[in-house]
């Protein structure tokens, strides 16, 4: 009897069995829990009176109700009311002193009761928050920071919960603000940091806490700021195309194991799970995509940053930055300057003392300059920057690879403004193309090509080129004026309304109509064929506001009163005459042709995804490429390439000594390398039925009997040989009979037919 007693005894006393009874039934259990609640509430006192000399015992039965109490909480409300409080009251005020281990158990019970509704978001975060900027345990304050980020994911998962992301986001800010010396500010930028990468905070209040980050006065605060804007915006679209690449499941290759495994409940929950991800993905095509601002496009001030920014960390003689994080600032200001055309004109007399070949990291400073070039940049400015970069770097004295990053830098800067290019030092530099090494004539060349699109009158007449002389010799190509801007238009629109125009016409000659429709006919044709598209049409009959109608035929009535007007002498004054119609007539010719090549589609209705695709189509029909040898394709792509690349793409040191590595000897084995580059590997030599195995079982495809029984062990085959060996002659002709029958037939499934 007694060891009976002791045995339910033990069942009482096995918290996960009474856990588990409690969760069936939670009103049978009720004076079960009680005990146990009442135990842990003693177990409390008992450590609170001296947290530093518990018992290990002690620690281990406070540590294990604990972690009961928090899992059946949600049982029993009005008993557990005080749990969470006196649970962050311990963490609070005793983390220090507290046992790893409990510590650890207390953080995760404060998280469960989060997950079951019995705290909200902002009672957790208020807990953890102060004891990740105060704590001294390494461990801890990694716990905390995984256990902020999971529980602001979770409270954004299904939508945006913008009360809670405004609260931490105002602590976060407050935290950069109140101390700009302390390193505690190092965690807003993380936390920051993380979820913009996850696309949890994409609005500009986030990126408002990483710019207060870069004006702060602790080093590891501006490096972690300052790397938000320069490569937050690729983290964050490598992170989604990671997550699209995970997201994909073979649907044919799961059913095809379903059909021919055998079925059990697990297998059925995995091809459960594959459908719903499939249908989640499929869901997620069909929804637009957001509109990822970058985070320099949503700064509120961007000029009083930049110039914050620039006084602060690179003016300042006391900035205890060092060279590295300098050059990371400058890069940052550079590209701010250059996206939103500020103006910073004492940024551009900083560089001057950096643009020396001994300079380490030079082709980051010539980019950074690069990168600061817009065409408002005043010419006067940029024009000894230009000077000192060609004295320095080209020359003849200069090794091949300097002379080729000075000449692409230059190149660089005469792209973003033109203007800052005088006459005499244009013609010298291109009088490089002329060089024996290889790098140093592309980058000449390059410049040439350049100043024969934007400022062919400062060439000379030999190095125009045919299209650059036409074009002054006819007017088309004027010299642009400093802060002149071109019309924004839709390249090739015109080419997309011929193409609709033709094929209406088509329509139309189908239908047995007449090319052209007549004045009395209506578009409802025209429109019915347009519906597809959801084109809008403007009514364009009455262009003339205010309801006035032009009159034709007023203007071929001139009536004049003056008696000053005299009849021109016929011989005299004609030839006098005659230039200055001829004048006018061109004018007329030149702005009615202007007027036709603005086209009208664009304002007149709306381009559907269709006609968008078309018009890329179209382009690609009129691009001139199409007629160049395959010598010059590849040189008109890079070309193009460049002069496509994105305005929010930076300039890299990489791309100043892009032309540097042709100067470079290469070795037997770096041509070797780059003769294979972009080849496939052809390391392995296997035949077409090797592959179309390879894939199969890629696939999880079964192979045939054919293929099994040839890799069947010759043990096992050993016993039909030898009784194959004891047959009769009757026996073997029966056999060979039966084959030939069979092969007549079509094999034993009869595929011939009788």
């Amino acid at each position: 009897m007694k060891r009976k007693v002791g045995a339910l005894e033990k069942v009482d006393a096995d918290l996960p069995n009474l856990q588990h009874k409690i969760r069936r039934d939670p009103v049978s259990y009720r004076e079960d829990f009680l005990k146990q609640y009442n135990q842990y509430e003693s177990q409390r006192e008992i450590f609170l009176q001296a947290p530093s000399s518990a018992t290990d015992a002690g620690i281990v039965s406070l540590r294990d109700l604990i972690d009961f109490t928090s899992h059946v909480a949600d049982c029993y409300p009005e008993i557990t009311k005080s749990f969470p409080e006196e649970l962050s009251q311990i963490l609070t005020v005793h983390h220090k002193s507290l046992e790893s281990e409990l510590r650890e158990k207390i953080v995760g019970s404060l998280v469960l009761l989060r997950r079951k509704d019995i705290i909200d978001s902002s009672g957790l975060l208020n807990t953890l928050f102060p004891l990740l900027t105060s704590t001294p345990s390494k461990t801890l304050r990694t716990l905390l920071f995984q256990k902020i980020l999971s529980d602001l994911r979770t409270s954004n998962n299904k939508t945006t919960n913008h009360r809670l992301n405004r609260t931490i986001q105002t602590v976060l800010f407050n935290l950069l603000i109140l101390d700009r010396t302390s390193p505690k500010g190092i965690w807003a930028v993380k936390i920051t940091r993380e979820l913009w990468k996850r696309q949890i905070w994409t609005d500009s209040k986030a990126v408002e806490i990483m710019k207060e980050a870069c004006l702060s006065d602790n080093e590891k605060i501006v490096g972690g700021g300052v790397r938000f804007f320069l490569g937050g915006d690729k983290e964050r679209e490598e992170m989604e195309d990671d997550s699209s690449d995970d997201e994909g499941v073979d649907m044919g290759k799961l059913k095809h194991q379903m059909g021919i495994n055998k079925k059990s409940k697990k297998k059925i929950r995995v091809m459960e799970n594959a459908m719903a991800a499939v249908k989640k993905k499929e869901r997620r095509k069909k929804q637009p995509h957001p509109l990822n601002f970058s985070a320099f496009h949503l700064l509120h001030d961007p000029q009083g940053f930049a110039e914050t920014l620039f006084s602060k960390h690179l003016q300042n003689t006391k900035s205890k930055l060092n060279l590295e994080q300098k050059l990371q600032v400058l890069q940052l200001v550079s590209r701010l300057v250059g996206l939103h055309k500020l103006t910073i004109i004492s940024l551009y007399s900083y560089f001057l003392k950096y643009l020396t070949p001994r300079q380490p990291s030079v082709t980051s400073f010539l980019a950074s300059l690069a990168q600061s070039t817009h065409s408002l940049v005043p010419p006067d400015v940029l024009e000894p920057l230009i000077q000192k970069i060609a004295n320095e770097f080209v020359s003849e004295a200069a090794a091949a690879e300097i002379a080729s990053a000075g000449l692409n830098a230059i190149r660089e800067v005469s792209v973003r403004q033109p203007l800052a290019m005088n006459d005499t030092l244009l013609q010298d530099l291109v009088m490089y193309r002329k060089s024996k090494d290889k790098g140093v004539v592309m980058a000449a060349k390059g410049l040439l090509s350049l100043y024969r699109e934007v400022g062919a009158d400062m060439l000379k007449k030999r190095d125009r080129g045919k299209e650059a002389a036409m074009g002054l010799r006819s007017g088309e190509r004027k010299e642009r004026r400093f802060g002149e801007e071109e019309v924004g238009e839709i390249e090739g629109l015109e080419l997309l309304e011929k193409w609709k125009e033709e094929e209406k016409q088509r329509k139309r000659l189908e239908q047995g109509l007449p090319a052209e429709a007549g004045e009395d006919e209506s578009d409802e044709a025209e429109d019915e064929d347009d519906a597809d598209g959801w084109e809008v049409e403007v009514d364009n009959e009455s262009d003339d506001s205010g309801g006035w109608i032009d009159v034709e035929s007023d203007v071929e009535i001139e009536i004049s009163d003056s008696e000053d007007e005299k009849r021109p002498a016929k011989k005299a004054k004609a030839a006098l005459a005659q230039p200055e119609t001829e004048n006018k007539e061109n004018q007329v010719q030149k702005q009615e042709e202007l007027e036709k090549k603005i086209s009208t589609l664009a304002t007149s209705r709306i381009l559907t995804p269709a006609d968008l695709a078309k018009l890329q189509e179209l382009r690609l029909e009129a691009s001139v490429n199409k007629a160049l040898p395959a010598s010059q394709r590849k040189r008109a792509a890079q070309q193009q390439a460049a002069q496509n690349r994105h305005i929010d793409d930076p300039l890299t040191a990489v791309e100043i000594e892009g032309l540097a590595t042709l100067s470079k000897k290469s070795s037997k084995a770096d041509k070797i390398a780059l003769a294979r580059d972009g080849k496939a590997d052809r390391s392995e030599h296997k035949s077409t039925q090797a592959k179309r195995q390879e894939q199969k079982e890629r696939e999880g495809k079964s192979s045939t009997n054919r293929e099994k029984a040839r890799k069947k062990n010759f043990m096992m085959t050993l016993g039909k040989a030898k009784s194959k060996q004891k047959h009769s002659l009757v026996a073997r002709g029966r056999v060979l009979k039966a084959h030939v029958e069979r092969g007549k037939r079509g094999g034993k499934r009869g595929n011939k037919g009788q």
